[in-house]
Parts: structure tokens; sequence; C-alpha cells
């Protein structure tokens, strides 16, 4: 038996591998899938992004989900098969970080503001941060756990305007979406979003915005099954051609 045993053949790695978590070859070509979760904010520029890291790694596929970086840190926390985190702010990263759900040190690749979104028409006629807490205004924002939410109770402190909002949103981009369908007569959203709505909406830039800058981190996610594909993306974001896409959305640099 112990013969027998003996020149049995030995188990390749292949047969406990999981789905998707193949390595890179012998001459460093990453292939398989992993699946990104990232901020609401990001989806057209991670959407670009992706197509173009497929384009040219052939033999990979990124699946990406979008939510409010809170819902998508709740997500990873309880499981969710995530294996790169973009977050709309470093809190909810750092707060994996500390929970050592993250595979090394997350870095940043992007800033962002607020802007005040109206309808093209602006029929409330906002001028300024300050108009948004005129009697009958209908103002929507984040909620104070989303991180434009956040960024928003920092500006009216900064400001001293106090906000009654008709509407809090868990994504920037239900807010926009408020005011696009003629619910809102203005949202608090990102410079980003108000650039990727085209004509859909107007912005107002408004000076207190500069009191709250949103920093982006990204980490590839300690449970990913395809770290060296993670990491492949993430330089990518990190590197010339992501900072170049996010710098034509109206991201700040990190």
């Amino acid at each position: 038996m112990l013969g027998l045993a003996a020149c049995a053949p030995a188990a390749t790695s292949t047969a406990t591998q999981p789905a998707g978590s193949q390595s890179p070859d012998a001459a460093g070509h990453v292939s398989g899938t992993i699946t990104v979760f990232a901020a609401a904010s990001l989806k057209a520029t991670f959407t670009q992004l992706a197509s173009d890291f497929e384009a040219k790694n052939p033999g990979t596929e990124l699946v990406l989900s979008f939510a409010g970086s809170s819902d998508l840190a709740t997500q990873i926390t309880q499981g969710a098969p995530a294996d790169v985190f973009a977050s709309a702010d470093t809190m909810h990263m750092t707060k994996l970080a500390d929970a050592k759900l993250l595979d090394g040190t997350a870095k940043n690749f992007a800033t962002n503001v607020l802007e005040i979104a109206v309808p093209p028409s602006n029929p409330a006629s906002i001028a300024s941060f300050a108009d948004l807490a005129r009697p009958g205004v209908k103002v929507v924002v984040c909620a104070s756990q989303v991180p434009c939410g956040a960024a928003a109770d920092t500006v009216e402190k900064a400001a001293g305007v106090t906000l009654s909002p008709v509407s809090e949103e868990t994504s920037v981009t239900d807010v926009l979406g408020k005011v696009i369908s003629g619910e809102a007569d203005a949202g608090l959203v990102y410079v980003t979003d108000v650039k990727g709505a085209g004509g859909k909406v107007k912005g107002i830039p408004f000076d207190e915005s500069g009191k709250a800058v949103n920093t982006y981190p990204i980490a590839t996610v300690g449970s990913s099954r395809n770290k060296e594909l993670a990491a492949a993306f993430i330089a990518m974001v990190t590197g010339a051609d992501g900072q170049k896409t996010l710098s034509a959305a109206g991201f700040g640099a990190p």
C-alpha cells in the first residue's frame, strides 16, 4: 500500500485553485477575472479604465460593482467576494485596513470636491451655497455615512449654513438622478458628476467646497483570489494612463 501511495501522481495546484485565480504566465502576462468594488462617483471612469485594461490584457475580465463607499465597505466586511476596493474617501478604506481585510497598503489615486447641480434652467435661481437653505428650495444630498454626505456636512459647518434636504441618498449618482428627473431644484454632487452629466444639469461652483476635499484610495482586498491581476489593475489606475483618464473626467490629482 505504501508503494502504491508513493507511485500515485501528486495533485496539481490547479486542482484546488479557485476559479478566476490564475497567476501570471512565464512572460508576466496576467489572466483571469477579478471583481472591482468602486464608489458610485467612479462609474464612468472605471468603466472606461476596465475596458482599456481588458483590451491591453487579453484573457482578463473585470467585473465592476458600483455603490456608495459605505455600502461597499460593509459588504466586504461581511465577506463579499471583492478583489479590489476603490473608495471615495479614506475613512472607509481605513476601516477595512484596521480590520485586517486589505492586502498591503492602499494607494491614493484621485481627489474630488462638491459642486451644486441644478436643472439646466435653474428654476430656483441658485447662485451660492447659502441659496440652498432658502425656504421652498428642494435640495437633495447624500446621507452622512456616504463620503459625499460627509463632505456636505463639512461644507455646511464651514459656511455656517444649515440645509433641510427633501431627500438623503445612499450614493451621489442617486442625488444626480433626482436633479436630472426634476424631483429636486438642486443637489450636492461632485464636480465630476456634473461634468459627466453633460447638458443634463448645470454646475454651480461655490467657494466653501474647498473645505471638504475627498481623497480616493484603492487597494487589493485580502481575500482576493487573483492578487496579481488586482495589483495590475491598481497599477494602471495609479499610473499615467489611469491618471490621464481621471483628469479628463474632472478628478484632481491625489
